[in-house]
């Protein structure tokens, strides 16, 4: 016979079973809002949380996330279970209005109804906050919600996740968590014109100013070079030896994946590596030849790194373990997209500290004293050196990137 607590659950009056079934319902909601990075874009400020208010830069315009607190008159305290469920589950809000894809409905889609169900019993225990957002802040033609209608018939396909049974069940339970309530490729696919999945699944993809890296199995740009043990470091922890989160998967990390259970990262990293989500082996092709020493760019960025860079990262890439990555054979170098490596370079960067790694290490920045030149001198030398191979570095498109920084 089940216990909870030491006591005979047929010993406890109804009441008290129906509020334990209640209470678990909730916490278990809790910890899905934790695993869907609700907090990320509804949260502002943490001592009103899920109050909405976060600014959603898409290549449409902005998005405001809104109040999702059981508010009445500004947040979900009108809603039903089902108006809630129709919106994870189809984009469609109270009223019949669409919604946009930057709430990741074709993502939570996959959602089974328990985890929807423990979600809304969770989500009407948080304080109500009086806040009322304007949502919808695109230009014309954008801001017409009805043109979601095309978007959805082109873009979106309306389903449940089903366990491949051919995986066993931690591979099937990474795939739910990665497909679904982590929405991982909502950042990491390209999208198409429309802001779509653009296939190539998991290949990268340029967003809010830094690029979501490839996450397929390759082992040159991809993190097929990763351990489990690592993938769950940097997910847990905000780092690892090949790097630290910064940008938006530093909010991911801090809100979200920082408290995921242990046996659920494991499962993500499992799956990941597995490459069991990916419809072809392309991602095991052959890396590139590294450009050779007496490449011009090669040559001018090895003085700029040995003057600018070996103090942190050592002469021969290494880095120091917990505090600068290491940048030999490191595939966030190879990228495809230099967008990230230009912006730290420039801006530098202080990486997501968590409750394991409160104290978070920094990138200074260098667009005061390097020029676009030399900065994509430097970084073709290491994408090019300790065992990296990629393309050339072009100058125009560190200029870019400064002209977007200086805008921001």
């Amino acid at each position: 016979m089940k216990t909870l607590t030491g006591v005979t659950l047929a010993l406890l009056p109804l009441s008290a079973l129906a509020a334990s079934t209640e209470y678990q319902d909730i916490e278990r909601g809790r910890y899905i809002s934790v695993l869907g990075d609700c907090a990320a874009c509804h949260t502002v400020d943490d001592d009103r949380p899920l109050a909405g208010g976060v600014p959603l830069e898409t290549p449409f315009g902005t998005l405001i996330a809104p109040n999702i607190t059981p508010d009445d008159a500004t947040g979900l305290g009108r809603w039903s279970l089902e108006e809630f469920k129709a919106a994870m589950t189809e984009g469609v809000g109270k009223g019949g209005y669409h919604l946009y894809p930057a709430m990741p409905y074709p993502s939570y889609t996959l959602m089974t109804d328990k985890d929807i169900h423990d979600l809304w019993a969770f989500l009407q225990t948080v304080t109500p906050v009086e806040n009322d957002i304007e949502a919808n802040q695109l230009p014309f033609p954008f801001s017409i919600r009805g043109v979601m209608r095309g978007w959805n018939w082109l873009n979106f396909d309306e389903r449940r996740f089903e366990p491949d049974p051919e995986q066993p069940d931690d591979i099937n339970r990474g795939a739910y968590l990665v497909e679904s309530l982590g929405h991982c490729g909502t950042c990491h696919t390209p999208r198409n014109f429309m802001g779509g999945d653009g296939g190539d699944k998991f290949a990268g993809a340029t967003i809010e100013g830094w690029y979501a890296p490839n996450i397929t199995p390759n082992r040159h740009v991809g993190i097929g070079a990763w351990s489990e043990e690592e993938l769950v470091e940097y997910l847990k922890t905000g780092g690892n030896r090949f790097g630290f989160a910064s940008g938006p998967m530093a909010d991911e990390v801090h809100h979200s994946s920082q408290y995921w259970s242990d046996s659920d990262l494991s499962a993500v990293a499992r799956y990941l590596l597995s490459g069991a989500g990916l419809e072809s082996d392309d991602w095991d092709r052959e890396p590139p030849e590294p450009l050779g020493e007496d490449d011009p760019q090669v040559r001018a960025g090895s003085h700029i790194y040995f003057d600018r860079c070996s103090g942190c990262h050592t002469p021969s890439g290494g880095g120091e373990e917990g505090i600068f990555p290491q940048l030999a054979s490191n595939p966030l170098v190879n990228g495809d997209n230099t967008t990230s490596l230009i912006r730290v370079v420039l801006a530098g960067s202080r990486p997501v500290a968590t409750d394991a790694k409160p104290t978070a290490p920094a990138m200074p920045a260098f667009a005061w004293n390097l020029s676009d030149e030399e900065v994509a001198n430097v970084l073709t030398y290491v994408r090019n050196s300790w065992g990296n191979a990629a393309p050339a570095v072009a100058a125009g498109d560190v200029a870019d990137i400064r002209e977007a920084l200086e805008e921001e």
